[in-house]
């Protein structure tokens, strides 16, 4: 009956990437839930390790993956099950982050540190984006992986929130995944699903999402047997990334054996439109007013977020400016959300609008993207990203925080820009 069901899968993801090859994007259809796939396997990373070489593994997700759970778990796995191996961590993981930053960011994060296996975890931070963003950015991963080396395995890791529990217990992954697992039987890459052994034992009544509280709000313990996944509906506490941890290794288990090492095979894309030429691009002082300063990488935000960001630019005064030219289809910024973030002014050939950035979680410094435009055409653009006088309206936090004794209204008087880099696809010309 599984054999069946995915041969018809199969063919109907093959007719749909042969209708691709016009201008019409591949139709979207619904996946049927499982724990695993193989497809291709990680034969390659598993000749290695069955070696004793180096192997570098490099986690690419959000904050599941971020956190001190089936990450670390996983990575002490391999390093016991292979002790004449060197097994090296590349944590490329930032909270609240998908995949549309994600294909930005692959070169600068994960390749640079040439990885021989990369997990992918976005299913959760891409769970409201529609299909066809979601395989451009990450088909656009995929391509240039082995765009730079065909040996790198990659495997897709689909995680749980609770907004993904009606699907599968319906026997269904949800949207964000089926979109991955269409990408995948087109690629050829394997799959985990922890979310499938979670909803699994949530419907077994051995698993609690979240915390059951009485009248009076104390949270009740479980019975025997019974655990408590998470906080949140969403991070998983130390049991649930066990949970991960432990269906990850059971598939790893049943794929190490006969492993016969291949390059991937880059083949026509899955969407023309894909994101593969997603890069940052570093600011240059050509780029740059006189107020622009770079934040030292020791101490402060400038040391905070150096892993991600090697050099932040900044500046606090209206009317500083950035403007570049490039020619190409699409343009951020990478940049810093916080207290005291400005409202940015930006012109792109010659049309002006006003970018609020500012939110509910703006009481402390983030990660962010400054989005200015895509789908454009792959001409060149000229874009200026001003400091504006005015500031963004902050009720989103100071009314959350303003009957508290220690608040400071003055934490959030403020027209400050933190920029990492240029998302572009595209290229860039440095000339102002």
């Amino acid at each position: 009956m599984y054999r069946s069901i995915r041969m018809v899968i199969v063919l109907a993801i093959a007719a749909i990437v042969a209708s691709s090859a016009g201008a019409a994007p591949p139709e979207y259809v619904q996946q049927p839930s499982k724990v695993a796939v193989k497809r291709r396997g990680l034969d390659n990373v598993f000749a290695k390790l069955q070696a004793g070489k180096e192997v570098r593994i490099a986690y690419f997700g959000g904050s599941i993956t971020a956190a001190n759970g089936w990450r670390v778990k996983t990575l002490k796995w391999f390093q016991d099950r292979y002790p004449k191996a060197k097994v090296v961590e590349i944590n490329a993981a930032i909270g609240g982050t998908g995949s549309d930053l994600g294909v930005y960011r692959c070169r600068q994060d994960v390749l640079s540190h040439k990885p021989d296996l990369i997990f992918v975890e976005f299913a959760v931070n891409d769970g409201g984006a529609e299909p066809i963003n979601i395989w451009r950015s990450m088909e656009g991963i995929v391509r240039q992986a082995w765009a730079q080396d065909p040996n790198i395995d990659i495997c897709y890791i689909y995680t749980m929130v609770t907004g993904f529990t009606g699907d599968y217990d319906k026997g269904m992954f949800p949207r964000a995944t089926s979109a991955d697992e269409m990408l995948a039987e087109y690629y050829g890459i394997p799959a985990v699903s922890v979310a499938y052994p979670t909803a699994q034992l949530a419907r077994e009544g051995k698993l609690w999402y979240t915390p059951k509280k009485d009248d009076q709000g104390k949270e009740i313990a479980p019975p025997p047997g019974v655990i408590v996944w998470s906080d949140d509906g969403v991070h998983p506490r130390d049991a649930g990334h066990e949970i991960y941890a432990q269906c990850i290794e059971d598939q790893l288990v049943s794929w190490e054996t006969g492993a016969k090492p291949q390059a991937h095979e880059l083949k026509a894309p899955f969407i023309a439109d894909n994101w593969e030429h997603a890069k940052l691009v570093p600011l240059q002082p050509s780029m740059l007013t006189p107020g622009w300063k770079q934040l030292s990488p020791t101490e402060g935000l400038g040391a905070a977020f150096h892993g991600f960001m090697p050099v932040i630019w900044s500046a606090d005064k209206p009317g500083e400016k950035i403007t570049f030219k490039f020619k190409g289809t699409a343009v951020k910024l990478y940049d810093l959300m916080g207290p005291t973030i400005a409202k940015a002014i930006v012109t792109l050939d010659g049309k002006t609008s006003t970018v609020t950035q500012f939110d509910q979680w703006c009481n402390y410094w983030r990660l962010a993207t400054l989005n200015i435009a895509d789908g454009l055409p792959n001409d060149v653009h000229t874009v200026t990203v001003e400091i504006s006088p005015d500031q963004p309206d902050r009720k989103a936090v100071t009314d959350q925080f303003k009957n508290d004794p220690k608040f400071d209204p003055k934490a959030y008087d403020g027209t400050v820009m933190n920029i990492g880099s240029i998302m572009l696809i595209g290229e860039v010309n440095a000339e102002r």
